[in-house]
């Protein structure tokens, strides 16, 4: 690792390093190619269809098996009576401690409400009074009521409902169980398309490509570094590790956030944990100590509605300081039809596992939740390089800071798939030169140079790296905790190089190729981690207690440098300058 280097990469010199594959068996020719499902997948999916983009959908699982339909909360936006696009800034500014890039957060709260009565002319459905207007709740950070919410606590499901019902309208081509592996590039260093694993039968099958100038990358989170999480099984960095390995650059993943009200299930429990939505405590629930004690009253003006790092936070200390494995959420008070009206899908999780929020608080513990940091964009959703995009979870739009104010991820994921859409269309409509030729992919016996494939790690390390990063880079963090992450992570990474059993290195394969991206995101993660000395937002240092503006009131930025080095260097700001050089204003679509 460097402390200080230069931030723009050579223009055209993507790092090169890809995944050990076999060669591509077939392939599918696009103008664009989006990976993942998601509200930002499937919106810029659809704006790139309505642009008369002949467009490919790549998704891991199902078309809606993403992050998206798990959101329970809602879409923040200034869509109610006496609110402004200016007061959701003020809120977004404060969550993100400082780090927020300002013309970003601008772009979406201004942008926000009309991309949300957009999502609504989809045909996505949120809750309605009974005069007709938009049924909206408070949660953390937020000092209006502002977050629009559908089926009570399933608004995730309804948007992917609508998004994915718009798709199949739309006969928008699909690939679905498909792990994508690296990115294509032609001679030049331009993005020319993706690798992908198809997985089981079907028209498709096995590795092969999708051939397209303009890529993005809407691959969601990266939660399954950890041992216990709120993200689905899918989540596992891939799209992070993927623009990595392309020599794209990577910010603020040491900003990773743990929802303060995750379902506890027992000491060590693994694997995607249930949640417990920041709208109950909108609704009036109370962060309760096993006493029955409000704790929450003497850390923040807003209570149990703080924002989520310090709601976390003080969650922690409270265990800590009674010995306890839990705090206590106690929505007693609602009453059973509330429960069931507002709260259908939490109350059925928890009544699932033995737990009736109707008649006894709910045991929760914080857990790993979002990622703030990403791929780096510009406000047009492009990284540094040529042709990949990002949006969603994946990307680092510099609206978040150091912290994700709540339903905020929703509306990013929105606003920038359109923004992203609007830059790929003017991009396609220009005078451009005839492509070259893709450069031939990396294969386990291809042509590929051997020092540029990534060394595969064994599936049975997964639960290793997870463990690592639960106890080391966790909620709470040291110089001391993530300097024994950091060697046990080197320690998988030089097994990998020199198996115990050189007769049985870790074969090609989806299990493979997804625990070779946790590690790589693990190891970034920790590194940025160690090298931040301070405590900001949802990066807790107990080493370094105090926020320290002078020297930290910027971006970590990573990059994957010569011989698969991580290259650490800081911006001079907290805002992320552009990407790539400035040109006319991306064209915006009139509201409906």
């Amino acid at each position: 690792m460097t402390a200080e280097s230069a931030r723009t990469p050579e223009p055209g010199l993507p790092a090169g390093i890809q995944l050990t594959a076999p060669v591509p068996g077939w392939a599918i020719d696009a103008d664009v190619v989006v990976v993942g499902s998601g509200v930002a997948g499937l919106t810029a999916a659809l704006r790139c269809t309505a642009a008369g983009l002949r467009t490919v959908v790549v998704t891991k699982a199902r078309l809606d098996d993403g992050s998206t339909r798990w959101a329970q909360g809602g879409i923040a936006a200034a869509l109610g009576e006496g609110d402004t696009p200016e007061q959701h800034l003020s809120d977004t500014l404060v969550a993100g401690a400082g780090l927020c890039d300002e013309e970003a957060v601008r772009t979406l709260v201004t942008e926000g409400p009309d991309a949300v009565r957009r999502l609504i002319g989809t045909g996505a459905r949120f809750d309605t009074s009974a005069t007709g207007d938009l049924q909206l709740t408070r949660e953390g950070g937020h000092h209006r009521r502002r977050i629009a919410h559908a089926g009570g606590d399933a608004t995730g499901a309804e948007i992917s409902r609508a998004l994915v019902d718009a798709v199949r309208d739309a006969s928008l081509r699909t690939v679905e169980n498909a792990l994508v592996l690296d990115l294509l590039t032609d001679e030049h260093g331009n993005t020319s398309g993706v690798t992908l694993h198809v997985m089981g039968e079907g028209q498709h099958d096995g590795v092969g490509a999708v051939r397209a100038p303009a890529v993005v990358l809407a691959t969601g989170g990266m939660g399954q570094v950890f041992s216990a999480t709120t993200n689905p099984a899918v989540s596992t960095g891939d799209g992070v590790a993927l623009a990595l390995r392309a020599g794209a650059e990577v910010s603020d993943l040491e900003f990773v956030q743990f929802h303060p009200t995750v379902l506890f299930l027992g000491a060590g429990s693994e694997g995607q944990q249930p949640l417990v939505s920041e709208a109950v405590r909108g609704e009036g629930a109370h962060l309760v100590d096993a006493d029955g004690v409000r704790f929450m009253l003497d850390q923040h003006e807003l209570a149990e509605l703080a924002p989520r790092d310090i709601v976390a936070k003080a969650i922690m200390r409270r265990m800590r300081e009674q010995g306890a494995e839990h705090m206590y959420l106690d929505g007693r008070h609602f009453g059973a039809q509330m429960w069931a009206d507002r709260f259908p899908t939490i109350l059925a999780a928890c009544r699932s596992h033995g737990i009736d929020p109707v008649t006894e608080p709910i045991p929760v513990a914080p857990a790993a939740h979002y990622a703030s940091g990403g791929v780096v964009t510009d406000l047009r959703g492009r990284t540094t390089v040529p042709g990949l995009y990002a949006c969603g979870e994946v990307a680092c739009t510099g609206v978040h800071g150091a912290n994700r104010l709540a339903s905020n991820s929703l509306l990013e994921g929105l606003v920038f798939a359109e923004r992203i859409a609007a830059d790929i269309a003017a991009v396609a409509a220009a005078p451009r030169p005839e492509p070259s030729a893709d450069r031939p992919p990396a294969t386990a016996h291809g042509t590929a140079d051997a020092t540029a494939l990534l060394p595969l790690i064994a599936p049975e390390a997964r639960l290793t790296i997870q463990r690592i990063m639960s106890k080391g880079a966790g909620v709470l963090r040291s110089a001391t905790s993530l300097g024994v992450a950091a060697e046990a992570l080197e320690a998988v990474h030089q097994e990998a190089l020199r198996p115990t059993d050189p007769g049985k290195p870790a074969q090609p394969g989806v299990e493979s190729w997804e625990t070779s991206n946790l590690l790589c995101v693990a190891r970034v993660l920790v590194a940025a981690a160690l090298e931040r000395e301070e405590t900001r937002g949802c990066h807790w240092r107990e080493d370094f207690p105090e926020r320290d503006d002078t020297d930290w009131r910027r971006h970590l930025v990573v990059r994957l440098g010569a011989g698969r080095a991580l290259e650490l260097s800081r911006t001079d700001t907290p805002a992320f300058p552009a990407v790539l050089p400035a040109d006319p204003p991306v064209p915006r679509e009139p509201s409906p």
